[in-house]
């Protein structure tokens, strides 16, 4: 499904209201990404939860600075007896997990304001077919190195049903004919965000990573756009517009720490 929308559907968004916005986003994504995985959505206040298996654990996304003493318990119930591994985005970095045997660490959020965007040297087409779909899943899952998808099942990671969601759509970068690069685009109240943003390892350092950027961008040109940075993706992101607003503090239970 297209994700452009008009202007004149959204309001500026400033540096200070990119965290929450980032949180709304986050979890039109992983709600979605539950939905089309069967898994269980847990919604309240202050979190979204989405409870998988033991491949695809336990995703929290904190959606308030400000979580009660029942929404701390449930929450830390959901961590007690998630059947694999645990991760969870706070991008207020108020919300203490350590109490579970969680460790954190920080990564930026960026916003990028609406405007024009530059051609990508390489092809970049949005996923309608299965068999894309699954060239994005496997760029993705080499990409970040996620072990806990390998051996490879294929609509694991990205189930077929993902691409019918709703502002959802998922992007690849092909260099000679051959999936070099993909991410995942999600348009929810007014804004767009950027997720799974990877490179094949045999495509590194050729420009798949940009072009994936700028053909995802195109279509939300009208739109204020976020994104949660690793560090080595930070200097691209400035480089196509996008500016630090505040850190967002992530949680897991795994001792490799997960990217976007």
């Amino acid at each position: 499904m297209s994700a452009s929308v008009s202007a004149s559907a959204t309001a500026p968004v400033t540096l200070a209201e990119a965290p929450l916005r980032q949180a709304r986003n986050s979890a039109a994504l992983w709600t979605a990404t539950g939905r089309s995985r069967g898994h269980e959505v847990v919604r309240r206040r202050g979190f979204v939860a989405v409870d998988g298996d033991e491949r695809a654990g336990l995703r929290i996304l904190i959606q308030e600075p400000d979580l009660d003493p029942d929404e701390l318990a449930e929450l830390s119930e959901l961590v007690r007896r998630a059947k694999g591994p645990v991760n969870a985005e706070d991008p207020f970095g108020s919300t203490e997990l350590s109490h579970l045997g969680m460790r954190n660490w920080q990564m930026p959020i960026m916003l990028r304001p609406p405007g024009p965007v530059a051609e990508p040297a390489l092809d970049v087409f949005r996923v309608q077919r299965p068999e894309d779909l699954q060239a994005a899943e496997r760029v993705v899952i080499e990409g970040f190195e996620l072990s806990s998808f390998e051996p490879y099942r294929p609509g694991e990671l990205f189930p077929p049903a993902l691409i019918e969601q709703p502002g959802v759509d998922v992007f690849v970068a092909s260099c000679d004919g051959v999936p070099a690069g993909a991410g995942v685009t999600v348009v929810a109240d007014g804004i767009g965000s950027h997720y799974w943003v990877g490179t094949s390892p045999a495509f590194r350092s050729r420009g798949a990573g940009r072009a994936v950027m700028l053909g995802s961008l195109a279509p939300l040109a009208d739109l204020a756009v976020t994104l949660t940075a690793s560090k080595l993706g930070r200097p691209l992101y400035e480089s196509l517009g996008y500016t630090v607003a505040a850190p967002s503090t992530w949680w897991s239970s795994v001792p490799a720490a997960p990217s976007r």
